[in-house]
């Protein structure tokens, strides 16, 4: 969900070196993009942005795509900005679970013409600060930030240096969250987890054990029915207000997810880009993937296999 990239995230790697994709393949390796004509699927390959949510999405389309239309996906384990880059390079044919993105978009489709909008997945992503239902349920006016200087103390780490923590997730993640602290003048650090992972065990383990935990998170989410986080009012989202990512002081809108494939996947008449061109499917059928995956403890495929069984209708409208 990255957006405002860190340096260090940035440069982490280069298309076409090491990066190891789902199932042992590397970044690089069968990469005819898109091959497919006239109909004929060939390699699919799809990236793999490192959240359930997505990897739920990704796993339906696989499924669909390797058991219905024949082709040959080749799933590819990317960070997002890493990601576009393989559009032109035909290493990724489709991104299907983009947050946002207007500097990617600007970058790959306004500019670089290497790839195009394949609309959206149908689910709505929500990002914001949380805190665990014990929190909100003892201290109600916790859920107001212009509040929470008052709780600093109770959130100090021995990461935070002497000011309340802020649990961000991977830092990949799409995040305004240090902008919004020094802009909003709160007495906290954003320290990064590492994961979506590690986010969710801290605020389990927070709720459980009566913690002060306050953190980023987002919806669609399984985990928000294990334990239902409450979200922190920020000042309200109007058009603009994070134009300018150094002076942002104002909450995440609603994103609109939606897919993004490559310029030449989008033309090459693989039965696999109608595919990703027509799914679409509710957070609702999201969460119930993601929540085999991660709860579940079922692999990618079978979790995606029971559900294209459960909703064969839904597939059938992405195929016709």
């Amino acid at each position: 969900m990255a957006r405002h990239w860190r340096a260090g995230a940035a440069g982490l790697a280069v298309l076409g070196l090491t990066l190891t994709a789902c199932g042992g393949a590397k970044v690089g390796e069968d990469s005819a993009g898109g091959s497919g004509s006239s109909g004929e699927c060939g390699t699919f390959n799809l990236a793999v942005n490192p959240w359930v949510g997505y990897e739920a999405n990704a796993a339906v389309i696989a499924y669909v795509a390797d058991e219905y239309l024949g082709c040959d996906v080749k799933q590819k384990d990317l960070k997002e900005e890493i990601a576009w880059q393989g559009f032109g390079t035909g290493e990724v044919d489709a991104v299907v679970e983009n947050w946002g993105h207007d500097d990617l978009k600007k970058k790959y489709i306004t500019d670089q013409k290497t790839a195009v909008d394949a609309g959206p997945t149908g689910n709505e992503g929500l990002i914001g600060w949380y805190v665990p239902p014990w929190l909100a349920e003892e201290h109600p006016d916790i859920l107001d930030w212009k509040n929470l200087n008052k709780y600093a103390a109770e959130f100090r780490t021995s990461e935070s240096g002497g000011k309340g923590q802020l649990l961000d997730g991977d830092p990949s993640f799409v995040t305004n969250d240090e902008a919004l602290v020094t802009n909003l003048k709160l007495d906290y650090k954003v320290v990064y987890a590492g994961s979506e992972t590690a986010l969710i065990q801290a605020f389990r383990k927070a709720e459980k054990d009566k913690e002060w935990v306050i953190g980023y998170f987002y919806e669609p989410q399984w985990f928000m029915s294990e334990v239902p986080l409450k979200k922190v009012k920020l000042p309200e989202y109007t058009e603009g207000c994070d134009a300018d990512p150094e002076k942002i002081a104002c909450d995440y809108p609603v994103y609109k997810l939606d897919k993004i494939v490559s310029a030449k996947f989008a033309k090459s008449g693989s039965p696999a880009y109608d595919l990703v061109k027509n799914f679409t499917w509710t957070n609702d059928d999201q969460n119930i993937v993601a929540k085999y995956i991660a709860v579940d403890k079922m692999a990618p495929e079978a979790a995606a296999k029971k559900w294209v069984e459960a909703n064969r209708d839904k597939v059938d409208a992405w195929i016709k």
